[in-house]
């Protein structure tokens, strides 16, 4: 493998990492919601986003190596910003939303929305962080079936999930 291909793979690797930090978070969240009356939503759909969100990263990875297509400057950089960013970016929504994120849909009744921090410009910002890195971290190494593949198996998915978020906050904040 190409020193290269063993950073991508790093990269990779550390944004495991990260969505293991963010289950860890998402653990804590939610056992505080449903201490203060939270209720979920959309049970059916989170294994298949788990499945999917898997499947980014081994593809990502699966993908580069088989392909053996070479690190592309102009893309691979562009692409590693744009990971970067979607971190940043995500990392805020968490911080924001602090109790109530989760990557469950886990509504607590009697709070309010939250329409500060990137919230105030975005309905859902996450949802921007998950599509720029679908699509950019595979790219990053030139992965671009993976990234293809994800978006379009992604889009379905964000659809049923923005519409249960904006149902489940309808129903209990509306009490």
């Amino acid at each position: 493998m190409t020193e290269s291909l063993w950073l991508y793979v790093a990269l990779v690797v550390l944004v495991g990492f990260e969505r293991v930090a963010e289950l860890a978070v998402s653990l804590r969240n939610a056992k505080w919601s449903f201490a203060h009356g939270g209720v979920e939503f959309g049970k059916g759909h989170y294994p298949f986003m788990v499945v999917l969100h898997t499947g980014l990263l081994a593809g990502c990875v699966v993908e580069a190596i088989v392909s053996g297509r070479p690190f592309d400057p102009k893309v691979g950089w562009a692409a590693l910003v744009i990971v970067l960013l979607m971190q940043g970016l995500r990392w805020w929504c968490i911080s924001v939303l602090g109790y109530q994120w989760n990557t469950r849909v886990i509504v607590v009744p009697g709070l309010s929305r939250v329409t500060r921090g990137p919230y105030r410009l975005l309905r859902h910002p996450n949802y921007v962080a998950v599509i720029g890195e679908g699509i950019a971290l595979p790219l990053v190494h030139s992965a671009y079936i993976t990234a293809i593949v994800f978006t379009l198996l992604n889009a379905p998915l964000l659809a049923v999930r923005i519409r249960t978020e904006e149902t489940a906050l309808g129903t209990v904040l509306a009490k």
